[in-house]
């Protein structure tokens, strides 16, 4: 079913923005991790609502429990369920979404296909069922530190709008990128991004931009082909983020614009290591790692929820208007960061764990 991810490390999300609660169950983790609930609140905490001045105001603490899986602080082995309930839920702010479509929303489309909905909140379509996919990165992390420990997937902030950081990949610290609310590598245009989304939100608007994530001290080897190759399996898991609309790795369309001269990355030997000149192909080549960084970027559409009268129509094709309503994000990439290096996390995690099973090495 489309609510499961993975082949080895395998997560199945469930729940709804205004239920009882969200979560993930997890299978196929290896026994023997060393797991905490403390583990997983730290990514949780990165992602939540009400965190700073520039996100949505809900106020959730998102406080998890890990109700299977663990014994005396350690995995078993055997499937590992995660529970967040839900707190400041508010149902009454969507009652005019019942009958009208909000643009740009799942609204139509969930009706389309299953001809009902959870219309209070937006059900599986909202950014909270991310909840789950985040709580599952943080047993992934653990899983892939226990036999990887030289791997680090740290994602940022590359512009908002037509503002643009200036972020070294090979070099910028977890530290760097949490050090502002906006969640970029690049602090001179923190100030500048913040500015801009409070701009957009007082005007009852909102902003997309571009998220950029790099796998440091990725291992060769790991992919799967033919349709599972892993830049492959990167865009799936990125493109199912809510609010995404594009995705491209290494040089990516500007690639286009080079000549085969120019974009082959050349091979040379480095302390007995097989090494490329050049990084243009993103750390994947045949849909196989090579060692060198993988770098890939995702792109976010301007949240679709904005504060102002929009035209659209009833559920019983009327025409009609609607003004958004709620609590929401007037820019999503400062909390979207957390998410994509989940969903890089979850990635790597379940190909290291084939890689393993297939092979016998890593």
């Amino acid at each position: 079913m489309s609510n499961i991810l993975g082949h080895n490390f395998r997560i199945s999300t469930w729940g709804e923005s205004h239920g009882i609660g969200v979560g993930v169950n997890i299978d196929g983790c290896p026994p023997l991790i060393q797991l905490s609930e403390a583990d997983i609140q730290l990514e949780l905490d990165r992602r939540r609502p009400g965190q700073s001045e520039i996100v949505t105001p809900r106020k959730e603490s998102d406080v998890c429990q890990i109700l299977s899986g663990t014994s005396e602080g350690k995995t078993l082995g055997t499937p590992i369920a995660i529970l967040v309930k839900n707190q400041d839920q508010r149902p009454s702010s969507y009652t005019e979404m019942k009958d009208k479509y909000r643009p740009s929303h799942a609204d139509f489309t969930y009706d389309a296909k299953f001809g009902f909905r959870a219309w209070h909140g937006g059900g599986r379509a909202s950014a909270r069922e991310t909840i789950g996919r985040v709580a599952a990165a943080a047993v992934a992390k653990k899983v892939i530190h226990s036999i990887c420990p030289e791997i680090e997937i740290l994602a940022w902030v590359k512009s908002i709008q037509d503002i643009n950081a200036n972020v070294d990949p090979h070099s910028v610290t977890s530290e760097t990128i949490e050090s502002n609310i906006v969640r970029t590598g690049d602090p001179a245009a923190a100030e500048l991004m913040i500015e801009r989304i409070k701009e957009v939100r007082s005007d009852g608007n909102s902003v997309g931009g571009v998220v950029e994530c790099v796998i440091r001290n990725c291992p060769p080897g790991l992919g799967a082909p033919v349709f599972d190759k892993l830049e492959a399996e990167l865009a799936k898991a990125m493109m199912s983020i809510p609010a995404t609309k594009g995705f491209e790795i290494g040089s990516g369309f500007s690639g286009t614009l080079m000549t085969g001269r120019q974009h082959n990355d050349h091979f040379y030997m480095e302390n007995n290591r097989v090494r490329t000149k050049t990084n243009h192909s993103g750390g994947i080549q045949g849909g196989i790692s090579n060692g060198e960084n993988i770098l890939f970027r995702t792109a976010f559409k301007p949240t679709a929820t904005i504060m102002s009268e929009q035209p659209t129509i009833t559920n019983n094709h009327q025409e009609t208007q609607l003004k958004g309503r709620g609590r929401h994000d007037a820019c999503v990439l400062p909390r979207a960061v957390p998410m994509v290096e989940a969903m890089a996390n979850i990635i790597i995690c379940d190909h290291i764990l084939r890689q393993r099973a297939q092979t016998g090495k890593i």
